[in-house]
């Protein structure tokens, strides 16, 4: 029996502009920017450019998940519960922050080592898993497993960084529904076609070359978010390259049915615990006993 394939389409696009952030890095941000504000379950993505000298050092979380996913370089990471580590080029740190961390980015620079550019996707938690313990998942980039629509000697390959593709599935749990895929194709061309889970939100983010959405829409250029249609009778995405060395990724994810209450880097469903996290915060109670005595060594 043929399987039903229909394509979701375009339904917005947005242009990440390229603007400072951070203590001297360059940002491309789609969702969180004012003309993407929030897309459940989604809260931010940022395509990050880090020159030396720049970075991200100490700074608190509350409310959600912190997915920073390594497209060149490499980048540091420590933390207020004891974590530290090294991001390289091709691997994913995946942080639930919980009721509370501090923690600090930085980028490793050297003669010869590319600068670090990535990107940083910001999940809204459910509210139960608000107030849980903070946790990491992390994979090198050989652990990260790879699906190969064409087979390995086909032009398309798909990183399944969380969710599954192709018969391939990530050992990332996340807590909430989220699929995460960095594809390559490597001639203009070629397509695929993507499952998405009926009812999830999802979108694509193109940082190299170009893409074109179901058989009839226009080609859509690099650093382009494109939200995707969402109707019922949609089962996934069809793709398709329009240069040479095109790469995306595509982002799909359980839509929550909770508001939204964010306070810079706190994201909670209301604004009374908005309120308790920056009482908690101040008073360094409830996951942030450590925010006024903890200091990372790579951002001081």
């Amino acid at each position: 029996m043929a399987l039903n394939l229909t394509s979701r389409n375009v339904v917005k696009k947005v242009l990440a502009v390229e603007t400072a952030e951070g203590a001297g890095a360059r940002v491309r941000r789609s969702i969180g920017s004012m003309n993407l504000r929030n897309l459940t379950p989604f809260l931010m993505l940022d395509h990050f450019h880090v020159s030396e000298g720049a970075g991200f050092p100490d700074h608190p979380h509350r409310g959600q998940a912190t997915v920073t996913y390594m497209l060149e370089g490499s980048s540091r990471h420590e933390d207020s519960a004891g974590h530290a580590g090294t991001i390289e080029t091709g691997g994913v740190q995946w942080m639930c922050a919980g009721k509370g961390i501090i923690h600090a980015e930085m980028p490793v620079h050297g003669q010869g080592v590319p600068e670090p550019r990535g990107l940083q996707l910001w999940v809204d938690l459910p509210k139960e898993f608000k107030m849980v313990e903070p946790s990491y998942q992390e994979l090198s980039p050989e652990a990260i497993p790879t699906a190969y629509p064409e087979g390995k000697d086909g032009g398309i390959d798909i990183k399944v960084i969380s969710g599954k593709s192709h018969g391939v599935e990530s050992p990332v749990r996340p807590l909430g529904g989220c699929w995460f895929f960095h594809v390559t194709m490597k001639n203009a061309g070629a397509t695929m076609f993507q499952d998405i889970p009926a009812g999830w939100t999802a979108f694509v983010y193109i940082w190299k070359g170009a893409v074109s959405i179901d058989e009839n829409s226009p080609v859509q250029e690099s650093f382009h978010t494109l939200v995707l249609s969402n109707e019922d009778g949609e089962t996934g995405v069809q793709l398709t390259a329009g240069e040479d060395d095109t790469q995306f990724v595509l982002i799909a994810g359980e839509p929550l049915d909770q508001t939204v209450f964010q306070y810079g880097p706190f994201v909670m469903t209301n604004q009374e615990e908005i309120q308790s996290t920056l009482m908690d915060y101040r008073t360094g109670r409830n996951g942030f006993e450590k925010a006024h005595t903890w200091k990372s060594k790579i951002g001081n």
